[in-house]
């Protein structure tokens, strides 16, 4: 289970508090993760596409005078649950990381 390459998972986190277009989210997510996830747009519109297709995410096409128009992303209900799963899985896995970390603290090194 490779969690830091979930961007699926990455982009529902932060649609669920609003919603956004592709630069957007993946700002978000840069912003959010103090630079240890950065996607560009051949991670991210693919995982935009492939939420969508899900029904984890809409897109909306909204018109900016002046501007290209831009495909604006919500959070689905059924994404919500989506996420919701992926956080219990990411909870346990963080669970028994930590537990193997907290067996390691009884090692000492030799003379230390």
């Amino acid at each position: 289970m490779d969690f830091r390459s979930d961007v699926e998972a990455m982009v529902l986190g932060v649609l669920q508090n609003q919603p956004g277009y592709g630069y957007e989210i993946a700002k978000r997510i840069r912003e959010l993760s103090d630079e240890m996830f950065k996607y560009g747009e051949a991670q991210l519109y693919p995982a935009l596409r492939k939420l969508e297709e899900a029904g984890y995410v809409v897109g909306e096409w909204v018109m900016q005078e002046g501007k290209p128009n831009r495909r604006v992303y919500s959070i689905t209900d059924e994404g919500g649950k989506f996420l919701l799963e992926r956080q219990k899985e990411f909870e346990k896995f963080v669970k028994k990381v930590n537990a193997v970390m907290k067996l390691s603290q009884t090692w000492t090194v030799c003379g230390v």
